[in-house]
């Protein structure tokens, strides 16, 4: 990620995707930070309003996302779409035999739940410093508590919740940081987390 350092109270206008861990840094404002402070960095679901991809070719608008987006540094992710998945693609799901989960494309019978737990170490290995993360709720890749657990590839109930893959990688990696899901972002007490609030407030918007 190199050139995308900046000064400490002042954040440049840079892209960078594509390299060995798989990170994507976007900034797009080039102000200063507010009063002075440098600006949280924050890994959020690429599909909150950065790119349509999710499994139904999608993007999902956020306006907090918006809102706070000159007042921290963005890096955005889609952990399925990293490992090959295309858009759009087959739904993915969380199954258990009951002794481990694992993660199924259960239209094509595939398992990817060796290239989820690679990526997910690759990635969190070479992302760097960061504040916070803003994920996809409810996602089996990205999820922070509540993805449906299946008991089976074949259509059937669900039996509980869990963490997505990614979601729960994060969730042991970094247990001190920031961690939301977009479906709180409606709920003003989740800005009680550091880099949300911070961004939040430069913004206006609590």
């Amino acid at each position: 990620m190199a050139g995308c350092s900046p000064p400490l109270h002042r954040r440049p206008r840079c892209s960078v995707e594509g390299n060995a861990s798989y990170v994507r840094v976007i900034v797009k404002a080039s102000e200063p930070a507010v009063n002075s402070w440098p600006k949280p960095r924050v890994v959020i679901s690429r599909c909150l309003g950065f790119e349509a991809c999710r499994y139904n070719g999608e993007i999902i608008r956020e306006d907090f996302v918006g809102r706070i987006e000159p007042h921290v540094e963005y890096v955005t992710v889609c952990p399925e779409l990293e490992i090959g998945l295309g858009v759009p693609r087959d739904p993915v799901r969380i199954v258990t035999d009951g002794k481990a989960l694992g993660l199924v494309q259960p239209n094509s019978g595939a398992d990817i739940t060796d290239r989820m737990n690679r990526f997910c170490r690759e990635f969190l290995d070479g992302v760097g410093e960061v504040d916070g993360f803003l994920l996809k709720t409810q996602s089996p890749s990205c999820g922070i508590g509540d993805v449906r657990i299946y008991p089976a590839t074949e259509k059937a109930a669900a039996i509980g919740k869990a963490a997505g893959f990614f979601g729960g990688a994060v969730l042991e990696r970094f247990p001190d940081l920031a961690i939301e899901d977009e479906g709180r972002l409606k709920n003003r007490r989740a800005f009680s987390h550091e880099a949300f609030r911070a961004g939040a407030l430069a913004a206006g918007t609590c």
